[in-house]
């Protein structure tokens, strides 16, 4: 299975293991034994890289002291073979919680002491929650069992050039803290949240050789490892990336630790502290060395996700050199404490970007004294309003600020992004269009209507430094308005027909073949059907040529990059080379969006790649494997995984019926739609039956009040085929619908026998046939399966636009279709209908009377 079904089946498995823990600390639990299994298979693949045997590694004790301090120095740790993940599971019913206590105690003792600060401490938080597993030793052994034979099937054999691990630890930890609540904002950044601040950061860094990136409010270490992977696709070497993480709460540093060990990052390249950071300002020094180390830290990128709103304690850090240039935050409010900290310790030409509540963009008092030192002073560079409903726990409006030590320029670009998302379950998530759009405006700093402008100090110093976005950029819809004289006589207002005019300049004409003639400012609409109009229309025929024109070649180019090169590609770079091709085709095609197009891009690149890590790491024949189809049963209760059948490793055996076995396929699909018509069929006789016939029936049966089944249905038919005037029976006659059933049921039995075999049979043929591909078939099925499903919705994005235009252009002619003097007319012809019924009925006096009030009122009188 692919990394995303594997991350799948360990999360299922996880959350129903959890019980009653809550996700909050179950987290620390399966993520920490994960690490612990890292670390095991790491000190493995080391020693058999070197030339040890498997008998030698069993040999493995903290007693041989020169074997010790050799992994030590070369890995960071030592683990005697007895304490390995792998010696758990062979065990087997020896296995006990006891084992585990042990082995994590022997790790924090064996530690060598130039890795102290990446792994010392790092399983506290496992190592003092056994306990809360089960009340026994028993019941933590036993919930222990199950969580290392969960985890085992996590690849970490090194050869996996994709983080297959680092993306199931990330998915975890994004599916605990969307079970977390509000405690989720203690340890996770959303994935797009992250990604949209890491590939700013990125976009200002991409040329340098040598980063470092800080996070004074780490977390699990998400948002920093996004950061390294965004930047790492603009370097030669990502190792000369540095991570410096800084976190309050112990178990959360843990997993910062954790999360940067597992990317395979240096620990020579991991710097990180488990402090406050507005109280204990990352230290110059280390403590045992003070002189000798004194070096302060200036990154390049300063990144984080405080807690918002935090109370803290202003008092004696008047002189704190972080805030003595811009002022204190308030007690109450912790917001701008936590971006001068950043501010800081950001490089001259370093960038930072920060999560915070939009209120710090508004709020006056201390912050507004602070807000108006950073404007004037010249550090904002932009404004970044997020989606509501972005974070787990909280649905606060949030902002992202992005500031610079220097800039050349004065003004701010102040971005409205909070339309563009995609619900999920109660949050919303940014789409990677949306992402990119924003990343664009902010490296562009470009105008866009209702999205982003680039606003002067000046403008800024007369709204006295108030920085709320709805001040800057409008991006609520347009109220809809009616023209007073289109509403009493009709046609459409010329104003309403140029609010489309991005459409007529990029089809001339086009306008004047739907609205042909009018007075003044109102014009009559062409008659019969609009999307016809335009369809047919000269200008829109040309308007799609022009757009395939632009992608011509383009599946020869796709073919080369992804089939050609698949197995030597740059997979984390690629996606970009095929964005930036995309947008250089779109540049002179009209009314397209081409962050649509990126979005389908990026829609197919995630299925496509799923395919090609696995091509990569496990080679070209791997196109060719199936694997056993596992699914969840209840057997006595209990899910059980069990075996149905087969799945393709890469290519889908949909796709080889629907290609190399369509005959089979095609006859088996026949078959169950004849099987489908039956039932209906047979259902449209049982309904239209009545309780006579089924009288009637019961009496031919004798069997009185027997409902009508097809049990019965059988006995009469054996009745009838005696009878040589059964055929003589009338079509609508009980006898003769019996009769149908009947012989309907006994097609049903033949086709579902037929075609159980058929799908046995067809399953079969597919494991073989995938087995069995040539190279060439291995090819054209990729291609099926990667490249022309993306044509295929580029392709849409013409057709889109235009059924857009004829469905504004459709409900112009329906809004004005109807005039005033037209329901006039037509309220009069029915007061005169209703007024000659009236004229008709007859009562005593005083009826007769209401009778003629009511026509008085409706003028009938």
């Amino acid at each position: 299975m692919n990394k995303q079904q594997l991350a799948n089946k360990i999360w299922e498995s996880a959350n129903k293991m959890r019980s009653k823990i809550e996700a909050n600390e179950y987290k620390d639990y399966i993520l920490g034994f994960i690490f612990y299994k890292f670390l095991s298979d790491k000190e493995i693949r080391f020693m058999l890289s070197k030339g040890a045997t498997f008998e030698e590694i069993k040999q493995l004790t903290e007693e041989d002291s020169e074997t010790v301090r050799y992994i030590q120095g070369n890995i960071g740790y030592f683990i005697a073979y007895k304490d390995l993940f792998s010696s758990w599971l062979s065990m087997g019913r020896d296995f006990d919680v006891s084992n585990v206590r042990d082995a994590l105690s022997a790790f924090n003792r064996l530690i060598d002491s130039n890795y102290k600060k990446v792994f010392d401490g790092i399983f506290e938080t496992l190592q003092t929650g056994l306990s809360k597993l089960g009340d026994s030793s028993g019941a933590q052994t036993k919930a222990i069992s199950d969580l290392i034979q969960l985890i085992k099937d996590i690849p970490m054999d090194g050869k996996q050039d994709y983080d297959v691990l680092g993306f199931i630890y990330e998915y975890l930890i994004s599916n605990f803290a969307a079970n977390a609540g509000k405690k989720a904002g203690e340890f996770y950044t959303p994935h797009e949240v992250s990604l949209l601040m890491s590939e700013i950061v990125a976009e200002h860094l991409k040329d340098r050789k040598e980063i470092q990136i800080y996070d004074p409010t780490s977390g699990s270490g998400s948002l920093l490892i996004n950061i390294g992977r965004s930047l790492s696709k603009h370097m030669d070497d990502e190792d000369n990336i540095k991570y410096y993480a800084q976190e309050l709460k112990q178990n959360t540093y843990n997993l910062t630790r954790m999360n940067l060990v597992m990317r395979g990052i240096l620990p020579s390249n991991i710097m990180t502290r488990n402090g406050d950071t507005l109280e204990d300002d990352w230290p110059y020094f280390d403590e045992n060395d003070k002189v000798g180390t004194y070096n302060p830290l200036y990154a390049d990128a300063v990144v984080s996700n405080p807690p918002y709103s935090q109370h803290w304690d202003p008092e004696g850090k008047e002189s704190d050199p972080r805030y003595a240039r811009f002022g204190l935050a308030p007690k109450g409010k912790a917001d701008y404490a936590f971006l001068l900290h950043d501010l800081f310790h950001v490089k001259p030409d370093g960038i930072m970007t920060i999560v915070l509540p939009h209120g710090v963009l508004f709020r006056g008092g201390e912050e507004g004294s602070i807000r108006k030192n950073l404007i004037e002073n010249n550090h904002i560079d932009a404004v970044i309003g997020l989606p509501a409903n972005i974070f787990f726990g909280t649905g606060i409006p949030t902002i992202i600020m992005v500031l610079k030590q220097k800039r050349e320029i004065t003004d701010v670009l102040i971005v409205d992004a909070s339309k563009g998302f995609l619900k999920v379950g109660k949050n919303n998530v940014l789409h990677a269009s949306d992402i990119k759009r924003i990343v664009d405006t902010v490296s562009k700093r470009t105008d866009k209507p209702k999205f982003a402008r680039v606003v002067s100090r000046d403008e800024i110093r007369s709204n006295e430094y108030n920085l709320n976005i709805p001040r800057y950029v409008d991006s609520s819809e347009a109220p809809e308005t009616w023209d007073i004289y289109a509403s009493m006589f009709g046609g459409i207002p010329r104003k309403e027909i140029e609010d489309l005019d991005e459409y007529w300049k990029a089809l001339p004409d086009l306008k004047e073949a739907l609205f042909p003639n009018g007075t003044g400012d109102h014009f009559n609409i062409v008659e019969g059907d609009i999307k016809a109009v335009i369809e047919n229309h000269p200008s829109v025929q040309q308007f799609h040529i022009a757009y395939q024109n632009v992608f011509a070649e383009f599946d020869e180019e796709l073919y080369q990059h992804l089939i050609g090169n698949m197995e030597t590609m740059n997979i984390s770079k690629e996606e970009n080379i095929l964005s930036e091709e995309i947008f250089k085709r779109l540049e002179g095609i009209p009314l397209i969006d081409e962050y649509n197009a990126y979005q389908i891009l990026n829609n197919q690149w995630n299925k496509i790649t799923s395919d090609l890590e696995m091509i990569q790491s496990e080679g070209f024949e791997a196109i060719k494997k199936v694997d056993p189809n596992l699914i969840i049963k209840k057997k006595s209760g209990k899910d059980v995984e069990v075996q149905e059948g087969w799945i393709g490793r890469i290519i889908p055996f949909e796709l080889i019926q629907e290609t190399l076995l369509q005959d089979e396929s095609t006859e088996l699909k026949e078959n169950e739609d004849r099987l489908v018509y039956i039932a209906s069929q047979q259902q449209e006789i049982l309904e239209s039956l009545t309780e006579e016939d089924r009288d009637d029936l019961a009496e031919v049966l004798n069997e009185d009040n027997t409902a009508f089944i097809p049990g019965a249905l059988t006995k009469l038919s054996k009745e009838l085929l005696r009878d040589n005037d059964a055929k003589e029976y009338m079509q609508d006659s009980v006898e003769w619908k019996a009769l149908t059933v009947t012989r309907l049921i006994d097609e049903e039995k033949e086709l579902k026998r037929t075609i159980k075999e058929s799908s046995v049979k067809l399953h079969s043929a597919t494991k073989e046939a995938i087995e069995k591909l040539s190279d060439d078939q291995v090819f054209s099925l990729l291609n099926q399966k990667w490249i022309i499903p993306l044509l295929r919705e580029l392709n849409q994005l013409p057709i889109s636009i235009l059924n857009d235009l004829s469905m504004k252009v459709q409900a112009l002619a329906d809004k004005y279709s109807t005039t005033f003097s037209d329901v006039e007319k037509e309220i009069a012809e029915t007061e005169q209908i209703l007024t000659e019924m009236l004229d008709q009925l007859t009562g005593n006096e005083a009826d007769m009377k209401g009778l003629n009030e009511l026509k008085s009122l409706l003028g009938g009188v």
